[in-house]
């Protein structure tokens, strides 16, 4: 799609969607959410159909307002969003180890930014897979059941994608399944942290619109999809254990989240 002006945003918005059937979509997909009364079982077990009402709704959105890559990255001081988001995909391509020539795979590769240039930047061959047709007319199948033989891929990565998987030990089997014996999967995962506190409405409410505003069927703790890799028959490594962080580092961010949510409260 071309991200030339507003009339392209305009024309694009509903994706496959017949351009009658918006509005109607849109209800749809909202009424999925706990935010209009919807329940996450039922997210979950239509998971297919909300994420790609999702997308179809908002793609032509992103891709005006954001670029190619549909993903957040933590930002430098006096460096762009695009540079910022370039430096989150090519530090994902170095902690893979990726090599010249290898097969790797993108799962939930949205309109191929991050693909294209993670396979510029490592001189590999990066396959796209993702489960909405209107982003992709090629490589279009399900995170649940991949179309690839086992032990296909040198590696594998998603950025900001499984989190739309409704069983994520069922998700990471599938991409356990299609990597290479002894070869990683790196991944850009959302996750609540244990602040998150389920009988507090103020949390219930954050979610909730998180969910709504990302198709997500539901968010997951940290140490669940920690939990989910490993069951999944993986073997967890995070940046402290891997030598790019000191030990202690994660509760140095947990502190200064801490605070950061005091100062918050403490303004209202």
């Amino acid at each position: 799609m071309s991200k030339a002006g507003t009339l392209d945003l305009a024309s694009g918005v509903g994706g496959k969607i017949d351009k009658n059937e918006v509005l109607s979509a849109v209800d749809k997909y909202e009424k999925y959410h706990v935010y209009f009364g919807g329940e996450e079982e039922e997210r979950k077990a239509n998971y297919t159909d909300m994420v790609n009402k999702y997308y179809d709704l908002v793609t032509s959105f992103y891709e005006y307002g954001w670029g190619e890559s549909f993903h957040f990255a933590p930002r430098w001081k006096g460096e762009s969003l695009q540079e910022s988001i370039k430096r989150h995909e090519h530090f994902l391509a170095l902690q893979l180890g990726l090599k010249p020539g290898q097969k790797v795979l993108d799962v939930g590769c949205g309109i191929g930014g991050p693909l294209r240039e993670i396979a510029r930047f490592s001189k590999t061959s990066v396959t796209g897979l993702n489960n909405n047709e209107y982003q992709i007319s090629r490589g279009k199948a399900d995170f649940m059941n991949m179309p690839f033989p086992e032990n296909t891929f040198d590696a594998v990565y998603a950025i900001e994608a499984t989190c739309h998987a409704p069983d994520p030990v069922g998700c990471y089997k599938e991409i356990y399944r299609v990597l290479k014996p002894g070869q990683c999967f790196a991944a850009y995962e959302w996750c609540m942290t244990d602040a998150y506190d389920p009988n507090n409405k103020e949390h219930q409410q954050i979610k909730a619109e998180i969910e709504l505003g990302n198709g997500l069927p539901d968010i997951r703790l940290t140490h669940q999809c920690l939990d989910a890799l490993k069951k999944a028959g993986f073997e967890v490594k995070v940046l402290e254990n891997m030598g790019v962080a000191p030990k202690g580092s994660q509760r140095v961010q947990a502190f200064l989240e801490k605070a950061a949510e005091g100062l918050v409260a403490g303004a209202k």
